[in-house]
């Protein structure tokens, strides 16, 4: 069965059903290590940088606040359509320099400071709603809300995203996962199954 706004389902149920047959419970990271929450590796300060519109952090960077940090150098963002370029207006002004395009709605940058920049444009239904609603970061950072976060990584399905979903779906509690059901219900209904599947498959690291 093909999904016109899930490409990757068939890839993304072949790979869980992979991982279910193998996995055991508690054969993950410890505990302490699952549970923590830390900001450690600093990173650009976009909010001295993009001024004109919203934008969210999304990716790797975004992942630090529902899951262990892992290292990332590279800054995801989301934005508006209709905001883009706006904020490629404060790119440009800062030093920024626009490398190229990854697709039809992502650009890549470069920072005055070398970071390297990804920028995401939609008009989705989803993406007004987590630009207009995100977590903040210690440094300040607007981060896109978990259930937002989990539509964009079950949507892309590299081996990577649905690795981070199942570990943030694990340290998640009852009312996040709630709140992460109703989003996919309404926006990504095709992937019900599977994130039931990895919310066990998160589970069971943490041997619950």
């Amino acid at each position: 069965m093909s999904f016109p706004n899930d490409p990757h389902a068939c890839k993304r149920k072949q790979f869980i059903n992979l991982v279910l047959k193998r996995v055991k419970p508690g054969t993950g990271s410890s505990l302490d290590f699952l549970n923590q929450r830390i900001w450690v590796h600093p990173v650009t300060n976009l909010n001295a940088i993009v001024q004109q519109a919203p934008f969210v952090v999304v990716g790797g960077i975004a992942t630090r606040l529902y899951m262990p940090e892992r290292m990332t150098l590279d800054l995801d963002i989301l934005v508006l359509a209709e905001d883009a370029p706006s904020i490629y207006e404060d790119l440009a002004r800062s030093g920024g320099q626009r490398k190229g395009e990854l697709s039809i709605d992502r650009s890549q940058w470069q920072l005055e400071d070398g970071t390297a920049l990804d920028v995401t444009q939609s008009n989705a239904n989803w993406a007004k709603e987590a630009i207009a609603n995100p977590n903040y970061a210690a440094d300040g950072l607007p981060i896109i809300a978990l259930p937002y976060l989990v539509i964009m990584k079950l949507t892309a399905s590299r081996t990577q995203d649905l690795a981070d979903v199942s570990r943030m779906l694990g340290n998640a509690t009852d009312s996040e996962l709630q709140e992460v059901r109703r989003a996919i219900e309404v926006y990504l209904p095709s992937a019900l199954e599977d994130l039931e599947s990895l919310i066990s498959l998160g589970r069971l690291e943490r041997d619950f």
